[in-house]
């Protein structure tokens, strides 16, 4: 379970790795539960036997936004929680980069460091992480990015030096 700061601490953050998860599974039923989701059922994630004989993938990958999906869960798992949050809301991503696919059966976790953290208004923080998914064995990850995330608060909570 991820530890819990407050407002006022966000900023000591900036510039450091905030954030390492538990690794994730990435089996075969996720990847199809995916695929049926989003509508995406490529072979090269949903036909094992045709993903064996016909790529170079050695089987099924999971799709690269399955991947980023799993961030959320990732950023529950070891991001600190700021303690004034009514509510967070995923602003969006910069620079998303799809760079190892995730076979199936892989295992996958995210690392997070806090790359900007500013007001926006009275009762929005905006955070920047910088984010990569690694895999159990690989040298490269399956993705990096930059993610934008909104922390809303009451704004009796923002603290007097912001």
């Amino acid at each position: 379970m991820a530890k819990e700061i407050s407002l006022s601490e966000v900023k000591d953050y900036v510039g450091h790795e905030v954030g390492l998860s538990r690794w994730f599974t990435v089996d075969q039923t996720m990847i199809d539960t995916f695929a049926d989701a989003t509508l995406d059922h490529q072979f090269i994630h949903t036909d094992p036997q045709r993903a064996r004989a016909e790529t170079a993938f050695g089987g099924t990958i999971a799709h690269g936004f399955l991947t980023l999906s799993l961030l959320s869960a990732m950023n529950f798992d070891c991001v600190p929680k700021v303690r004034e949050q009514t509510m967070g809301i995923n602003f969006g991503f910069d620079k998303v980069r799809f760079m190892t696919p995730v076979k199936s059966g892989a295992r996958v976790r995210g690392r997070f460091m806090l790359k900007e953290a500013r007001f926006r208004g009275a009762e929005l923080l905006a955070i920047n992480y910088a984010v990569s998914v690694e895999i159990e064995g690989e040298r490269k990850p399956a993705l990096t990015a930059d993610w934008i995330t909104l922390v809303q608060f009451a704004a009796e909570d923002r603290p007097e030096t912001a």
